[in-house]
């Protein structure tokens, strides 16, 4: 059995002298314990030294997938023919056997053994000393990391990451220290808070003025407009502010000159970013922009794990918090994040917001893995890609505008069917129906009765049209229409016939309610007259002196009624004869 084993100076190959001492594995580290019993165990046959650092990386890299590299498949071809070899990989152990034809073994034991050789590794390869081992092993495993770590000099993306966040956090401070020149200022000068709106400026004037009394005599030419600079000394003569001290004045204008050096930093901090992007990600610039493409890349964590995240992701990236706050409450999901703040999808309207997002989110998770994967630096795809999102833009717009003015395909406008119309015509094909006037004469009834009651009949809101105006009107209705005025007339001649009594007999109904009245009053009397009898005959008296006040009152009323009767048949015989 031969037993490969990996250093950082080359492949060695130790042939195994007593394979029985395997069979022992808790027992097999006491063979190691010294130099002379590990030279019994095993003894060096072949060793395979790397060129140069590059070599050697190749090879550990690949034995880091399991993969043999060239130089050890053509020194496992020279000296394992016919040999059984043990492995520290089962992997790379199943490769060999399939390429080379070499029988291998992995188990516990030949882990216990490879333990061992590493144990006495200096002792049993000749050549090999401590001093040359330990900066060997160092060098490789630095330049192992690095390329685990996908590290290049050329895409530092945490520049980027590092950058952005001091530009936001620049911006945050900035809007600070202006609002406090402003508060601060506005007690001497108040009014220059409305006359100059940015920041910069304004601290650029406080900073040349001082005191407003010097403004008359000052030219504001370099930071100013003229109208702006005529406002503000007409402002400055008749300010409401109140005075200041020489030492309150000075403080203020050394705050303006941190907020005019943190402005010159910031502007030199972008430009420093926006060159970092052209060259990091230049197709993810160029779809996006600076700010945001940078936003993107730390939001991520790093260009290489952003490229990694699908559009879908790319385009809520930033909005993680309505996501989730969405997704509980059951509510739509939110459309766009960071990327809402691209140019495209500021330009487009606020219903094709979600759609352009989408379409953008798709070409930027393409730009963004060529950034980070491919090999050369040029923004051709970004501008592709840029364009097509502009051309679905540019056609989302005019397929609105084609909808609105008709020349696009859209739902056709469906028109009310009306069987009785004409095609192309505005009279209709039925004659129009007649006014009926038989309703005439049950309204005029109405009228006659409500006069013979004294009552006076109630103004109608409208005026009824006559059969002739009907007739007129017809054409120009349809048939749901008249068909709603036929059911709203029966309705009204209904009412009519139930309250209105037919035949006059006015007086009989009349005499019919006074019998019921009396009824009920002789039903109260001997329910009172019994309630009497139940407690004692103490209070008879004071009810039948009661009962007879009433039976006074009711004959007083029922004469002054046959007085006002006689009245009214004479009023209705002079309206008649009238």
């Amino acid at each position: 059995m031969i037993l490969l084993f990996e250093t950082p100076a080359g492949f060695a190959l130790f042939k195994v002298l007593d394979e029985k001492k395997l069979n022992k594995v808790e027992d097999l580290w006491k063979e190691f314990s010294s130099a002379e019993t590990a030279r019994q165990v095993v003894k060096l046959k072949a060793f395979s030294k790397f060129e140069n650092t590059a070599e050697a990386l190749e090879a550990a890299t690949l034995l880091i997938d399991s993969k043999p590299s060239k130089g050890l498949r053509k020194f496992l071809r020279a000296h394992c023919s016919g040999e059984t070899l043990a492995v520290a990989d089962s992997k790379l152990g199943n490769i060999i056997k399939d390429k080379l034809k070499i029988e291998c073994v992995h188990s516990q034991a030949v882990m216990e053994l490879m333990r061992g050789v590493r144990h006495q590794m200096t002792e049993l390869i000749s050549g090999l000393g401590v001093q040359d081992f330990a900066p060997m092993s160092l060098g490789l495993s630095h330049s192992l990391s690095r390329y685990k770590l996908k590290f290049s000099a050329d895409k530092v993306d945490t520049m980027i990451i590092q950058a952005i966040g001091l530009l936001d956090d620049l911006d945050k401070e900035l809007n600070t220290y202006a609002m406090r020149v402003r508060e601060w200022y506005g007690w001497h000068f108040p009014e220059l808070t409305k006359i100059v709106a940015d920041n910069i400026h304004y601290a650029k004037t406080v900073k040349l003025m001082g005191d407003r009394v010097n403004a008359a005599k000052l030219d504001f030419s370099e930071i100013l407009s003229d109208e702006v600079e005529t406002e503000l000394k007409e402002a400055a003569m008749i300010s409401m502010g109140t005075e200041i001290s020489d030492l309150d004045l000075v403080n203020i204008k050394e705050l303006c000159d941190q907020v005019l050096s943190l402005s010159e930093y910031r502007a030199q901090l972008y430009e420093y970013l926006k060159n970092r992007m052209n060259m990091i990600a230049p197709n993810l610039t160029v779809l996006v922009g600076e700010l945001v493409g940078a936003r993107l890349i730390a939001h991520g964590g790093s260009l290489l794990n952003l490229s990694k995240q699908p559009g879908s992701t790319i385009q809520i990236l930033g909005a993680e918090k309505a996501l989730f706050r969405a997704l509980k409450t059951k509510h739509a999901t939110p459309k766009y994040g960071l990327i809402y703040h691209a140019s495209l999808v500021g330009q487009a309207p606020p219903k094709f917001k979600g759609k352009i997002s989408r379409s953008l989110a798709a070409k930027t998770a393409l730009a963004i893995r060529y950034d980070a994967l491919g090999d050369s630096q040029d923004n051709s795809l970004g501008l592709e890609n840029r364009a097509k999102v502009e051309a679905r833009l540019r056609n989302l717009e005019g397929r609105e505008l084609g909808r609105f003015s008709g020349s696009a395909k859209g739902k056709p406008k469906i028109e009310v069917y009306d069987k009785d119309r004409k095609k192309g015509a505005g009279g209709l094909i039925t004659a129009a129906k007649t006014y009926n006037p038989s309703a005439d004469s049950v309204l005029g009834q109405m009228t006659n009765t409500a006069a013979d009651n004294g009552e006076v009949p109630k103004k109608r809101k409208a005026e009824e049209p006559t059969p002739t105006e009907e007739a007129v009107e017809a054409p120009a209705t349809s048939k749901k229409e008249k068909k709603k005025k036929e059911k709203k007339e029966k309705k009204k001649v209904d009412e009519a016939e139930t309250a209105v009594p037919i035949d006059g007999n006015e007086h009989a109904e009349e005499e019919e309610a006074g019998t019921k009245e009396k009824k009920k009053k002789k039903k109260k009397k001997h329910s009172d007259v019994d309630a009497v009898a139940q407690n004692g005959d103490e209070n008879v008296d004071s009810i039948e002196k009661e009962e007879e006040k009433k039976k006074k009152k009711r004959k007083h009323a029922e004469q002054e009624e046959s007085a006002e009767l006689p009245s009214k048949t004479k009023k209705k015989k002079k309206k008649s004869e009238d």
